[in-house]
């Protein structure tokens, strides 16, 4: 049994409050009986309920694994006109929305759904869920640096931090390290190492949780298997 609000909202009516607002005003019925409080529950499978007269049924739960290219954003649409990663999805998936973000230059691991908990449990700082990071970075980067970044560091009033740090190479022209993150601020990477004036020339996202990018290739995808969802929400 379920909370009849949160039925509507998987069933992708509308968000939880605007569906509370549904209920108070008597325009949803359960079983051919208006319904108008919010403890109401209701059984997915077995109840029939309708808005307006209209019956509900619920969305099926997609759960898509992308390995996104660079040169693409994580919106539906782009004020500029830049190609999105909707654009490597079936048409009918149009209306999942991704978890988080990559920005336009970075590429790597990243999900859909259209499972509102799915995706606070995975971006929300609350819960921790830790993503990992390849960054080519600018000139050589020592590892007092990286020691930095484990401590904790201020940077345009914000504090950023990495779980775990690791230099895997490191020359006069380039660095590449390896970050472990576990809040998902905007742009947080690239940020970083900002702070420390070295700019990251590319910025990969290799695993989110316990699941990798593996040999998923650019501009592919697959969905989630039920044991790698609940490895996510564990």
């Amino acid at each position: 049994m379920v909370r009849l609000q949160k039925f509507l909202a998987d069933a992708g009516v509308a968000s939880r409050r605007a569906s509370e607002q549904l209920i108070l005003s008597g325009r949803i019925a359960v079983n051919g009986q208006t319904v108008s409080q919010l403890g109401t529950k209701v059984d997915p499978q077995h109840d029939a309920v309708t808005v307006e007269g209209q019956p509900v049924r619920l969305k099926r739960k997609l759960y898509v694994a992308l390995n996104k290219p660079r040169g693409l954003v994580c919106s539906r649409k782009d004020d500029l006109g830049r190609p999105t990663i909707y654009g490597l999805l079936p048409k009918e998936w149009g209306h999942l929305h991704s978890v988080g973000r990559l920005d336009f230059n970075s590429e790597g691991l990243i999900f859909l759904t259209n499972d509102g908990e799915f995706s606070l449990h995975l971006t929300h700082p609350r819960y921790g869920v830790h993503k990992k990071y390849i960054a080519a970075v600018e000139g050589r980067v020592e590892p007092e640096m990286l020691q930095r970044f484990t401590s904790g560091v201020w940077y345009q009033g914000e504090k950023f931090k990495a779980e775990k740090a690791r230099l895997i190479s490191s020359t006069r022209a380039e660095s590449v390290v390896e970050l472990d993150l576990a809040e998902g601020k905007y742009r947080e990477v690239r940020r970083l190492f900002e702070s420390q004036g070295r700019t990251v020339q590319r910025l990969q996202r290799i695993q989110i949780g316990k699941i990798k990018l593996g040999e998923l290739r650019p501009g592919k995808w697959r969905t989630l298997t039920e044991p790698e969802i609940k490895s996510l929400l564990g």
